[in-house]
């Protein structure tokens, strides 16, 4: 499957936004989008951005949506479709299926500094569900699952670095962590207060439903 391979810092400047796919990197100085707060490109330091038009905007707003949380066109559109499909809100049953994917849940019980590092890290086979070792991203977590860190992967370097710099972080609140055992439980799903992604999901929904 493909996946974007350039530098993820031009992604938080074409979207104008912070996206925090560098991790800890994000919240320092060396953020590429402080030091460079315009578009990359030849064009993007030319006097500020140019009137984007209605489907201008829904586009970027769903573009970085899908940055957010690391995910494909077609995938993207999948999710939607299902939160389409399922009662409720439909923008706010699309995050809650976006924050259910097993990388993002493994970035939010703070196993990992970044979403992309998660996926990374989930690829590479370091986490259990229920005791049973997942190594696919997308795996949808759903309430009661129990996802830990593997017994193994914890005695590496790597993990006691993580393990250390989650001390310092809260689980969110439809979670449940237990550092001790390095693992987390999905209580129920997060109310859309809860999930603290900057963007505007009712554009999403009228980009597809144009």
């Amino acid at each position: 499957m493909a996946r974007y391979t350039e530098p993820v810092c031009r992604l938080c400047r074409r979207e104008g936004v912070k996206l925090y796919l560098k991790g800890e990197r994000c919240y320092t100085d060396k953020c590429a989008i402080d030091r460079r707060a315009y578009a990359p490109g030849q064009h993007g330091q030319g006097g500020g951005r140019k009137r984007t038009s209605e489907y201008g905007t829904q586009l970027r707003e769903k573009q970085k949506a899908r940055r957010v949380y690391g995910v494909l066109e077609k995938q993207f559109q999948s999710y939607y479709e299902e939160a389409a499909r399922r009662s409720g809100i439909t923008g706010d049953t699309l995050l809650q299926l976006l924050e259910a994917r097993l990388d993002n849940v493994v970035y939010r019980l703070g196993f990992a500094s970044s979403r992309p590092e998660a996926r990374q890290l989930v690829k590479h086979g370091h986490f259990d569900v229920n005791g049973r070792r997942v190594d696919i991203p997308s795996y949808n977590v759903r309430i009661g699952d129990v996802i830990s860190v593997r017994e193994k992967s914890a005695s590496s370097q790597k993990f006691k670095e993580v393990l250390e710099a989650a001390k310092g972080k809260t689980a969110p609140a439809w979670t449940e962590r237990d550092l001790v055992t390095r693992s987390g439980k999905v209580t129920r799903y997060p109310a859309r207060e809860e999930i603290d992604v900057p963007v505007t999901e009712q554009l999403i929904i009228e980009y597809y439903s144009r």
